[in-house]
């Protein structure tokens, strides 16, 4: 999940440490989610297609119809969750690492998945996970985790 998010946010204007920072974001809400977190907020007076990834004012970020909180930390902006910033030295120590060597490779096929499918695919929380994520979720994890072996 963090490596495809973080592609989709890349591939959607986001600098690469912001790009991680979401994709780590993600994996860490979605995973929270899946335990038993049954709020997810949606931020008010959205609605219709949405055309762009934007910016909130203050801490709230939008990546098309998706919402997170993010923080500064110096000059950069992060995700959080809880508090807890997810910076893109904590996606090398939590993502990359798990790939180790294969990591590049692993990107670079994330990204193309990702640019097979159109911005607003891409723009939509819900069609980016069921489209994107879900039908090759399983087949990505056995595959990237046996070549991590």
């Amino acid at each position: 999940m963090a490596t495809l998010q973080a592609a989709r946010a890349s591939e959607l204007g986001f600098a690469d440490s912001r790009a991680k920072s979401w994709g780590l974001n993600r994996a860490i809400f979605y995973a929270a989610a899946k335990r038993g977190f049954k709020h997810h907020a949606k931020p008010p007076g959205r609605g219709g297609v949405v055309q762009k990834a934007v910016a909130l004012a203050g801490t709230e970020y939008l990546l098309g119809d998706e919402m997170a909180y993010a923080a500064r930390k110096g000059r950069r902006v992060y995700f959080t969750i809880g508090g807890q910033l997810q910076t893109d030295a904590d996606f090398k120590r939590k993502i990359e690492s798990r790939f180790g060597k294969h990591f590049p490779a692993a990107w670079k096929e994330a990204i193309a998945i990702i640019r097979q499918y159109p911005k607003e695919v891409l723009l939509s929380q819900s069609q980016f996970f069921n489209r994107v994520y879900r039908p090759r979720r399983d087949e990505l994890a056995a595959k990237w985790t046996e070549a991590s072996e």
